[in-house]
């Protein structure tokens, strides 16, 4: 009976202290990626979309990249996110964008990030060998700039937290060198409903106080998933 009363107490203690065990860590991030926000030229945006989503032989990473598509927020039409290794280079040759491609955008965007490794931006992002899975997917993308002083206190309040309901793939890039803002957050939804039904719940007003407290600018915008299909 002893030995039962023992096996019995350990299992306890092992459900307690794994309820009781913290969140895992958000990816370290290790590599370097490049932001491309873009708009297309009037009646372009069809054509601009199959450019972007063509893969790039010569790219330092072929094919190691993500085109989202504009569907509710910011003036962007689509933002490449593209993996560029541990490290990035910039040299003075011209570009060999053909003006045909060149021109199907009005305007762009570039920022180069720190991001996760490759490995855990696909998982997080839905993409890779499982692309076909969430061919559907829905997502989040945002930016934002810290109020002077309040940069750590902005990154901690943005940093991905593991649980929750509905299940979400998330990423947070802080800027290296580019545009205007110091963080971008991407967060994956598999579905519209799954977006809808994370929404419907109860929100978190804390959260919601400190973003505002800590960041002085940040945009929003729902996107679906162009490339990888």
């Amino acid at each position: 009976m002893k030995s039962i009363k023992y096996v019995c107490l350990a299992v306890l203690l092992s459900t307690v202290m794994l309820a009781q065990a913290p969140a895992s860590k958000p990816a370290a991030n290790t590599d370097v990626y490049h932001v491309h926000f873009t708009k297309a030229a009037l009646g372009k945006a069809a054509e601009l979309g199959r450019a972007l989503a063509t893969v790039d032989s010569s790219a330092p990473m072929p094919g190691h990249f993500i085109v989202l598509r504009h569907q509710e927020g910011d003036e962007w039409d689509y933002v490449v996110i593209e993996h560029l290794g541990t490290k990035a280079t910039v040299d003075a040759s011209p570009s060999t964008t053909p003006p045909s491609v060149r021109d199907l955008s009005a305007w762009h965007g570039d920022t180069f990030v720190a991001g996760p490794s490759w490995k855990d931006f696909t998982r997080e992002m839905g993409i890779g060998e499982n692309a076909s899975k969430t061919a559907n997917a829905v997502y989040i993308v945002s930016t934002y700039r810290a109020a002077p002083g309040h940069r750590d206190q902005l990154e901690k309040t943005l940093s991905p937290v593991a649980g929750g309901k509905i299940e979400t793939g998330n990423v947070m890039m802080q800027h290296l060198e580019g545009g205007p803002w110091n963080f971008l957050t991407l967060t994956r939804y598999n579905s519209w409903q799954d977006l809808a039904s994370d929404r419907s719940a109860p929100s978190n007003a804390d959260g919601w106080n400190q973003t505002r407290e800590n960041a002085t600018f940040h945009r929003d915008t729902i996107a679906d998933r162009v490339f990888p299909k």
